[in-house]
């Protein structure tokens, strides 16, 4: 699962705490989308900002480029960790675990339930 929660936060932060206030559809317009979902996407955490909006993002609301590097350095991160360490078993691992789930099972008797 892609992981956008850092960009998310510095997003909302800055545009919250900017001295202008700005909105999130004043925003949005002001990086030049047509409607304001664009912010509240990113604020949810639901997308990232495209890497050609960066400069803009950086210069409207103050945050520097080293900012916005280590926030999305540590989505890519945690993107990246999602899915090499918590991804779901792929069809054959789970295939092997459904067959090993109903093989015969032996009691201590050395029945086989027969």
């Amino acid at each position: 699962m892609r992981c956008f929660k850092n960009i998310a936060q510095l997003i909302r932060t800055k545009r919250m705490n900017h001295p202008k206030g700005y909105s999130q559809s004043e925003l949005s317009h002001l990086l030049g989308y047509k409607n304001g979902q664009f912010i509240s996407n990113v604020e949810r955490a639901l997308c990232n900002i495209p890497l050609k909006m960066l400069r803009k993002v950086s210069e409207v609301l103050d945050i520097s480029a080293e900012e916005l590097k280590a926030s999305i350095l540590k989505d890519q991160e945690e993107t990246l960790n999602n899915y090499l360490y918590n991804t779901k078993p792929s069809k054959k691992e789970k295939e092997a675990q459904a067959s090993a789930s109903i093989a015969p099972q032996y009691s201590a008797t050395g029945t086989d339930g027969i």
